[in-house]
């Protein structure tokens, strides 16, 4: 659990993906722990930067995903336990995008431009 939450306050960035909110080397360190299989993250500095944002507002602590009513809110159930931006501003790169599509996947962008 503790490499899911921030060890440091500054360089606090969120995934585009789910909003999960970890500092710049955690991500380069362990990636994102809901998204690594298509953001391939670890290791990389430029990826980190392109599928994360330091432009997010609020935040939440989810420690119980599956009874979560803010979780269900949020999108966030199925992920790991962890703290989640509310808005994440900013877009994935169009290579993770055009792999989700592959999926079957819809992209929702976390920045609240997509209403239900």
């Amino acid at each position: 659990m503790s490499q899911v939450l921030p060890t440091d306050k500054k360089q606090l960035r969120a995934c585009l993906l789910c909003s999960l909110v970890k500092n710049a080397s955690q991500f380069r360190q362990d990636g994102c722990e809901n998204c690594e299989d298509i953001l391939q993250m670890r290791g990389s500095t430029d990826r980190v930067l392109e599928c994360t944002s330091s432009k997010f507002e609020g935040v939440i602590s989810m420690m119980q995903p599956g009874s979560s009513w803010v979780a269900r809110w949020q999108r966030v159930e199925k992920f790991t336990r962890g703290i989640y931006a509310i808005r994440v501003y900013g877009r994935i790169p169009e290579d993770v995008e055009d792999e989700l599509d592959r999926r079957g996947t819809e992209y929702r962008p976390r920045d609240g431009s997509v209403k239900e």
